[in-house]
């Protein structure tokens, strides 16, 4: 297998309406791509870096099945209190680095391949077919798998779906044209995606600076790193977080530094405190794309 971007949907805010069109449901984990070649399986991200050694589950229920074929899809964790997927709970599995710690995970948490596209059969590149087609080659192909592997299903109808999303508190809706071909990153007009916007209760943490300025707030959940908000922030807040005792270090909340801090300048605080916040997405990095700042308990005190 050549390495290769794969196919995205496009972020939107209605979703597309026609018969041309298919929806499935937008699954909250990791985007994996697997080869599986009579036995031998190579897991890849988006970026095509191997995930074997994260997935060894998923590895071997797919040595398992014979033939060659190239599958797109989603690595989960299905959440038993929620019974939606967590990405929270996927990645605390994925930056454990212990081959033991790793193991009880798995033994833990069962990870999931939702499968959405077939991108090759043998020899036979299927890219430059119709999606619907592919589709219907996988459920053929994969009628008879057992878990962890499933196929997502497809829906007619979007609007229902979408409704059905809101109404459970799933992540979103994927919309894919029929007749579209599989191509690499965005540069199509033919996957789109409406996604829910994310309610997060965090953990505030530190108070950041840049050039003499309060400028963002450090945020945590779970005790991972889930970025800095700034949006929603205003004078009035400003005055008063400038305000609280900040002796901490950063050992007492993050070791090692995320990435994301390293070589700025932040107050830690002496005691942390909940806040609100929206957002559209938790990266695969673990940070909230697009904070914004609804509440924070401070100002209710």
């Amino acid at each position: 297998m050549l390495p290769f971007i794969p196919m995205s949907p496009i972020l939107i805010n209605e979703i597309p309406s026609g018969k041309e069109w298919g929806h499935q449901l937008k699954w909250d984990g990791y985007r994996i791509i697997a080869w599986v070649d009579n036995g031998k399986v190579e897991l890849y991200t988006k970026k095509m870096l191997s995930k074997n050694s994260k997935f060894p589950d998923l590895v071997e229920a797919l040595s398992e099945l014979k033939g060659t074929f190239l599958l797109d899809g989603e690595a989960v964790i299905l959440d038993p209190k929620t019974n939606r997927p967590s990405f929270q709970q996927l990645q605390q599995h994925d930056k454990k680095r212990n081959p033991q710690s790793l193991k009880i995970s798995v033994e833990r948490n069962q990870i999931q391949y939702i499968i959405f596209d077939l991108l090759q059969v043998g020899e036979e590149d299927l890219r430059q077919y119709p999606f619907i087609e592919r589709y219907e080659r996988l459920q053929k192909l994969a009628g008879q798998w057992n878990p962890p592997l499933f196929i997502t299903e497809l829906f007619d109808d979007g609007e229902a779906l979408w409704q059905w999303v809101e109404k459970n508190d799933w992540e979103g809706v994927v919309s894919k044209r029929l007749t579209s071909r599989y191509r690499e990153g965005k540069e199509h007009h033919d996957w789109y995606k409406r996604k829910r916007m994310l309610k997060l209760e965090v953990d505030i943490v530190g108070i950041l600076y840049k050039e003499g300025r309060l400028s963002s707030l450090v945020m945590r959940k779970d005790g991972q790193y889930l970025g800095r908000a700034s949006l929603g922030l205003n004078e009035t807040t400003k005055s008063i977080l400038r305000g609280l005792p900040t002796e901490k270090k950063s050992t007492d909340y993050f070791m090692p530094l995320p990435e994301g801090l390293r070589n700025e300048r932040i107050l830690w605080l002496n005691k942390s405190f909940a806040a609100e916040v929206t957002g559209l997405e938790i990266t695969e990095a673990g940070s909230l794309r697009h904070p914004k700042i609804v509440s924070l308990a401070i100002m209710m005190r």
